[in-house]
């Protein structure tokens, strides 16, 4: 399905942004788009819990948002959390009441599919170029670093500082004091350290920077006269402006705004550290970010070119699945699908995409041992790094994949008893998932009988011929040890 208007919503750890585009063929154009400093970073405690005013100040912002939002199809919008999204203890609770004002759903991305976007989005805002690429983003809680060519990424790295958290833990209360900012410089180099090897020189030939920390350097510099771009000379003249100030409140630097005063120190002192670290002499600002690479995203999604199905074709392949037996298993679930999926059910597609992906999956964790195979695949699809999908995409193919065999009844989500209701998409697909697998256990491209599947609100049915069923009692008495499984939970399902 196509939209001629998408909507990207970038909740990052300094700031909220909003970008609304058109859709033209195969390009975007950007429309309008907002922004607000809700400084979401600064709201973590020593715990790792989002404060109440923090909290606050996002739900006051995604209010504003859901306004400019109102009439678009869910589809057509997507909104993302990073860094400190990513490591507060509080965030399921959070994102509740947020997804709530926002009207939308709100996925929390890795921090190397954030790289990934972010690449995506500064790769579309640039000239074609033949050289490599060294992107780097100064987030409010981390930061990303990729290396690529043309539209092809080669590296991607996330590394845990940003210029919220780094103004916070050495310039308290603004104050700048040459031993605080030497120690902040320093801390980036180590961080840093742990990506030199890949990252260096050698590795790249034009530095671009594509942070709101970045281009108020680089406004600053030329607005100063201290050179176009961001160059090592630029950054010692900015170092000693501000140690002049001796603090953020009296920092005047044409170029400067308010908004980005408060976060300056701790962003110059990640990109010293970066320069020092990666060798880099010059880098150039650019426009693209983020919210670009979420609407290139969804305009690749859009076209058929997701790169969801690209990462489980690489997984597979990764993993070593058996590939027919794969194929096998993904037929019949689509074919059932097919027969039996209710209108009423979600979105038809995405339910369907899902299955597909979990079908090709189901046996990616026979790598690492056959005994609970099915735990270990979804372990490795909870915690790898899966390109294009979120942390929330994961979770729901890792379900699909751990529950595709065994007892119902030890599964959480699935399980009243564990105080989590079931799906209402995903159980349906489970069930469409397990028939698949149960019917070629033999893994041989045997003719099945005419089948026909009914999910209604009262369970699921499967009908298979009988006298096929008779022919083969291994698979009947597996069908009669589904329906015990399904009853352990509640579920009444049956087949004839």
């Amino acid at each position: 399905m196509s939209y001629q208007t998408l909507a990207a919503i970038d909740l990052g750890s300094n700031s909220f942004k909003l970008q609304i585009a058109r859709v033209q063929g195969e390009q975007l154009y950007l429309l309008d788009g907002l922004k607000e400093a809700v400084r979401l970073a600064a709201g973590l405690d020593k715990n790792k819990q989002l404060d109440t005013d923090s909290q606050r100040r996002a739900l006051d912002c995604l209010s504003r948002f859901n306004e400019r939002l109102r009439g678009l199809p869910e589809e057509a919008v997507r909104c993302v959390g990073t860094s400190a999204m990513r490591v507060a203890k509080n965030a399921d609770k959070f994102l509740k009441e947020a997804e709530r004002v926002l009207g939308f759903p709100i996925e929390i991305i890795s921090g190397r599919e954030e790289a990934r976007l972010i690449y995506l989005g500064v790769v579309h805002s640039l000239p074609s170029s033949s050289g490599r690429r060294l992107v780097i983003d100064i987030g409010g809680g981390s930061t990303e670093c990729i290396i690529g060519n043309g539209m092809a990424q080669e590296k991607r790295e996330s590394l845990l500082m940003g210029c919220v958290s780094f103004s916070m833990r050495f310039f308290p209360g603004g104050k700048i004091e040459k031993s605080a900012l030497k120690e902040a410089e320093l801390e980036a180099r180590l961080i840093a350290q742990g990506i030199e090897a890949d990252f260096n020189r050698d590795f790249w030939d034009e530095a671009i920077g594509s942070s709101g920390s970045i281009r108020a350097i680089a406004e600053i510099l030329e607005e100063s006269g201290w050179g176009k771009g961001i160059t090592s000379e630029g950054l010692a003249q900015l170092r000693e402006a501000m140690l002049n100030a001796g603090h953020t409140d009296k920092l005047e630097l044409p170029g400067l705004r308010a908004d980005r005063r408060p976060v300056l120190a701790g962003g110059f002192a990640i990109l010293s550290g970066l320069f020092t670290e990666l060798g880099i002499s010059l880098m150039n600002p650019a426009t693209g970010a983020l919210r670009e690479g979420i609407l290139y995203d969804l305009l690749g999604r859009m076209s058929h070119r997701d790169m969801r199905d690209e990462t489980v074709t690489e997984f597979a392949r990764r993993y070593h699945v058996d590939l027919k037996q794969a194929e096998r298993v993904e037929d019949l679930a689509l074919r059932l699908f097919n027969k039996c999926w209710p209108a009423e059910m979600g979105d038809r597609e995405e339910a369907q995409q899902y299955l597909s992906w979990a079908a090709r999956l189901h046996e990616i964790g026979i790598s690492i041992a056959h005994t609970g195979y099915h735990k270990h695949g979804a372990y490795i699809l909870e915690n790898a790094d899966m390109p294009g999908f979120s942390k929330t995409d994961q979770s729901r193919l890792a379900l699909l994949i751990r529950a595709q065999r065994g007892a119902l009844s030890k599964i959480p989500q699935l399980s009243d008893e564990a105080g989590q209701p079931p799906s209402e998409t995903d159980q349906p697909l489970i069930w469409l998932l397990r028939n698949a697998v149960m019917l070629n256990r033999n893994r041989a491209d045997n003719d099945l009988p005419n089948l026909d599947a009914k999910i209604s609100s009262k369970g699921y049915k499967l009908t298979l011929a009988q006298e096929w069923l008779e022919k083969n009692p291994l698979t009947l008495r597996a069908l009669e040890e589904e329906h015990r499984a399904w009853k352990s939970i509640g579920v009444r399902s049956q087949h004839n």
